[in-house]
């Protein structure tokens, strides 16, 4: 038996700027600073942040989270351009009716509110060119495919991210490795060297300071191809504003922060065992043991924009994400089968005639 919906609020407030032309619901436009009205054009500037991206002590944090997303309420939007009523889970998106853009007002959420935003900087038309870009180069890939970008669906999402930071003190133990060389021969008389490691205990204390250790805050879409997507200019992040929403998806976080930390502990881990190989020295090294104290651990919610797109293909649906500040892509794609076997019958045709060359000229030398 499925689980019965989410609550849904008798209201949701809800951010909406109406066009200083023409009254209609105006959009963010991604490579600019400014708000655009899809009708009639009329652009307003935004004024710039008056105050900084702020990191928060993560008890406080983790205070703030107090439910999960499956235990979450709907928001309830009203479109103020059409009057429509819809339900949804996220913090933006557009009426299904009219297509105006709604975003929530977070003020009264019972999960983190996202503290900094990295705007988009590429635009529907530059992301579609970058998945055109995409599907001609792909090898193996099937000739089919580069007609995709005429028609595959494509949304401009801002997903949920944590940013971690923290100072680290790691006490270690382990052993210190150094090469030495033996001559050895065999039962032939041939002799030869052999490299050997004299092994040393060794222990000691690192220290490292962590900055915007970025864990991925949503299951929704594949955490690997996200990864992929990086690097983020995180230091262009700006204050949270939910104009910056307007016109675009916006997922809610689904992995809660102390569920973030935990992943960010792995990542900072990583790198706290090669500052000890580092430490230990010689020429090769063995770490035992690592304790970790971690003080001064804060975070915040950061919101990334990504256009993911999705196409039909061979009866499948395929996705691929576009870096809305790069334009670098990542995705699913379909091989081509055709492709595949005649590259390996050219390879063991190139092979076969390498064999019969050298057979020959082995053959004229002796």
């Amino acid at each position: 038996m499925s689980s019965p919906p989410p609550p849904v609020p008798a209201s949701s407030p809800q951010y909406s700027r109406p066009c200083d032309g023409c009254g209609a619901r105006v959009e963010f436009a991604p490579g600019t600073n400014s708000l655009v009205c899809p009708y009639c054009g009329h652009r307003k500037e935004l004024a710039a942040p008056d105050r900084e991206v702020r990191e928060h002590d993560f008890a406080a944090l983790a205070e703030q989270h107090r439910k999960s997303a499956a235990d979450f309420a709907h928001h309830r939007f009203v479109c103020s351009r059409c009057g429509a009523h819809t339900h949804s889970d996220t913090l933006s998106h557009s009426c299904q009716f009219c297509s105006a853009p709604l975003v929530a007002d977070t003020g009264g959420d019972e999960q983190v509110a996202p503290e900094a935003v990295v705007l988009f900087q590429v635009d529907r038309s530059a992301a579609r060119e970058a998945l055109r870009t995409w599907t001609r180069s792909r090898w193996f890939a099937p000739g089919s495919l580069k007609k995709v970008a005429d028609a595959e669906s494509m949304k401009s999402t801002y997903l949920p991210h944590w940013t971690f930071d923290a100072r680290t003190v790691s006490d270690y133990t382990g052993q210190r490795g150094e090469y030495y060389y033996v001559k050895e021969t065999d039962d032939e008389g041939n002799s030869r060297e052999v490299r050997k490691v004299r092994w040393y205990p060794a222990s000691g204390t690192v220290r490292r300071d962590f900055d915007d250790v970025l864990v991925v805050g949503t299951e929704k879409v594949p955490t690997g191809r996200l990864k992929a997507l990086e690097p983020w200019p995180l230091r262009e992040a700006r204050p949270y504003r939910p104009d910056y929403l307007a016109g675009h998806h916006t997922l809610r976080y689904d992995v809660d922060p102390r569920a973030g930390l935990e992943d960010a502990k792995q990542q900072m881990a990583s790198v706290i065992r090669r500052d000890c190989e580092k430490d230990i020295g010689g020429d090769t090294q063995r770490v035992s043991s690592v304790e970790t104290r971690y003080r001064d651990v804060t975070g915040k919610l950061v919101l990334l924009p990504v256009w993911i797109a999705s196409y039909l293909h061979g009866g499948k649906s395929w996705q691929v994400l576009i870096n809305g500040c790069t334009g670098e892509v990542h995705g699913e794609r379909p091989y081509s089968a055709v492709k595949i076997v005649a590259a390996v019958l050219a390879a063991l045709a190139v092979l076969s005639l390498l064999l019969l060359f050298f057979g020959l000229s082995g053959q004229s030398g002796a």
